[in-house]
């Protein structure tokens, strides 16, 4: 008997494991249609559910979301979620930027570098002149 409820676990546990490996991603843009679908009324909400094979309780979470986003968005707060193409065209934009900052920081490295020296053989010119003249 024991062994049976062995199984039993084990195998629901296969079951869960298998569920939320195979868990469905859907895009903002999949759920605003999903939405809007529902929305229209054409159909009922179960049927738009069972159409997209998605529970009820996901449809009205991602309604209720698609609704608040919309109040918020028409009381002027201007910040949203950047779409995927954005990031992407931000990151780029940081990398160039990183890259410059990069090479500036090197040439000033340089230019320290190079004054630096400039300075020491201009010390040790001054003090060579300045030995020559005194013992002449």
């Amino acid at each position: 008997m024991e062994t049976n409820d062995n199984k039993k676990r084990s195998a629901t546990e296969l079951v869960k494991e298998i569920k939320r490996r195979t868990k469905r991603k859907f895009s903002a843009e999949e759920k605003i249609k999903i939405v809007l679908e529902g929305l229209r009324g054409e159909e009922s909400i179960a049927a738009v559910c069972r159409k997209h094979d998605i529970h009820a309780n996901n449809y009205f979470k991602w309604s209720k979301d698609f609704i608040e986003a919309g109040k918020r968005r028409l009381s002027g707060d201007i910040l949203r979620e950047a779409n995927r193409d954005e990031v992407l065209e931000l990151k780029k934009s940081v990398d160039s930027l990183k890259r410059i900052v990069g090479e500036l920081y090197m040439l000033d490295k340089v230019i320290q570098i190079s004054s630096t020296r400039r300075t020491k053989l201009t010390t040790s010119r001054r003090s060579k002149l300045t030995t020559r003249a005194g013992g002449s």
